[in-house]
């Protein structure tokens, strides 16, 4: 699968995603999804993210999560939101299994 390919299966994926979130009684805003390489590398150069983040190839996006206009926060608030990501597709991968509980990716080349 080419960048360009899996970039337009994981934007179908995040529909999914967003449709599930308000299925579930949730509903969400959209965070980080594309981050320049820049940004990346200073995030990292700070320790609050990755130099190979793949925000950087629009294939991660963070999702800030609410029920009953509250903000949910914590990884465990993703918990089943994540698990249900994960057994979407074969290639989704949930920060929640690294401690990044809002993020939502598909793996390329072996990042996740």
């Amino acid at each position: 699968m080419t960048l360009g390919q899996q970039q337009r299966l994981f934007a179908g994926l995040v529909g999914d995603l967003i449709t599930h979130i308000y299925a579930s009684g949730y509903e969400c805003t959209l965070d980080w999804c594309y981050r320049p390489p820049e940004v990346a590398a200073y995030y990292a150069s700070q320790g609050i993210g990755i130099r190979n983040s793949l925000h950087t190839l629009k294939l991660a996006i963070d999702l800030n999560l609410f029920k009953d206009g509250v903000w949910l926060r914590s990884t465990d608030d993703h918990r089943a939101i994540g698990s249900w990501w994960e057994k979407l597709n074969p290639l989704c991968r949930w920060g929640g299994r690294w401690g990044d509980g809002n993020h939502y990716s598909t793996e390329w080349e072996g990042r996740k």
